[in-house]
Formats: structure tokens, sequence, C-alpha cells
């Protein structure tokens, strides 16, 4: 046990507020994300139940799955007491589960035929992130994925892209056409300067090698933006 003052253990809650019998009757899909969390976290603190404390944390997150994952251990242990190292991480790690899950379910050789695609196949990605990632997609001849992978990390801001290395890797895995994607943390999907310039370098770049840039898209906290859908490719 963590420490801290006596905790409320699942053999203190009320009849009512015990999820895991709850699963077991009713299956997985009849619990609220507070419930599923509690399972998490299995004892609450001093003056809250594990399912009493998870509400609140859901609460202060706004009932909003992609707003705890955004939230880092540390921000977990100093903001709920009950909440200590071991339970932050734990709660981490079922996020970060969830989120492999979505990706490796769109990555079984996906086929990409529209601009949502590519927003269901990368916003897993970069949903949750406070900083600018720059993600390549490599397709085959049928528009499939071949690999998705990260280019660069960069700050709050702006992300800078290694254009040869972007161009290096399409070659090396024989890819006929990409897809790139970066995120924007401020939630503002409109492309900046820097953005628009940085999408002409890429496709210049691609047309020499005999590759087709297909689409660049911005995601920001639920919304995307497509250079194709807008016909800047």
């Amino acid at each position: 046990m963590e420490k801290d003052e006596k905790r409320l253990t699942i053999r203190d809650w009320a009849e009512n507020d015990r999820p895991r019998e709850k699963m077991l009757i009713k299956g997985a899909q009849s619990l609220s994300d507070a419930e599923l969390l509690a399972i998490l976290i299995s004892s609450g603190n001093k003056n809250e139940s594990a399912v009493e404390l998870s509400r609140r944390i859901m609460r202060e997150c706004h009932d909003n799955i992609n707003e705890l994952a955004r939230m880092s251990v540390a921000d977990l242990c100093s903001s709920f007491k009950g909440i200590g190292q071991a339970k932050a991480i734990t709660i981490m790690a079922a996020l970060e589960l969830g989120k492999r899950r979505k990706t490796n379910d769109i990555l079984e050789l996906k086929k990409i035929t529209a601009s949502k695609d590519l927003f269901n196949l990368f916003e897993p990605l970069l949903i949750d992130l406070m900083h600018e990632e720059f993600w390549i997609a490599l397709l085959n001849s049928s528009n499939k994925i071949i690999e998705v992978k990260r280019l660069t990390v960069g700050g709050s801001r702006q992300t800078v892209v290694d254009i040869p290395i972007l161009l290096k890797t399409a070659l090396e895995k024989s890819a006929l056409s990409v897809v790139v994607a970066h995120n924007h943390p401020s939630g503002n999907n409109c492309p900046s300067n820097e953005d628009i310039q940085i999408t002409k370098r890429i496709k210049e770049g691609c047309n020499a090698i005999g590759i087709t840039l297909l689409d660049h898209i911005i995601i920001a906290q639920g919304q995307y933006y497509s250079f194709c859908d807008e016909g800047k490719i």
C-alpha cells in the first residue's frame, strides 16, 4: 500500500459501488470511465472510496479521457490525494495500451482513401501531446500502409522537419507515396506560414525522386486540416 492514511478498499465499498462485480455481471461496457479508473487504482484515501476519487479525477478532467491522458505522473500525484506514483503509472500504462490498440487496428494494412482515414491514423498518436511531433506514413502502390514513423519532436509551437531524412526513409521502404502529419497543441488547426512552406518543400523533394506526396494533415484537439482537401497539395 502506498504511503498515506488508511484508505477505503474494495471491502469498504457499498454494494452498488463495486465496479469489479458490475463488470463480471454486466460486462466492461456497462462501466463508466470513473468506474474503470477505480478498478485500476483499487483503493481511495481516508475520505473517499476508489470510485469517489475516480469520479473526482474525471470531473477535474471535464469527464474527458483525453484530458486525463495529457496529465503526467507528477500531475496526478500532486493533484489528487490517494494517487501515488504506482497508481499514476498504472493509469498512464492503461491509457497507453488503449491508444496502441486503436493504432494497431488502423495499421493492419489499411488502405488510405480520404483525409478522414489519415485523421483516424494519426490522431491516436498525437492527441495527448503538449509538444509538436512530425510523422510520416509510407504507402505502397495500392495506397495501403507500409509503415508509420515519427520523424521529429519539437517544442510547444513548432517542430523542424529534416526533409532529406524523410525522403531517405521513403526510399528505404520502397514507398510509392507518402503522407505526413503533425499536431498543433494549441488546438488551432490552421496552417502557419512555416507549415505551408515545409509542405511545398516536401512535395518538391518527393517529386524529384518519383514519390507522390498525397497529403499533409494538421491535427489539433479533435479537428484537422488537410492540405489535399483544401487544394494546397
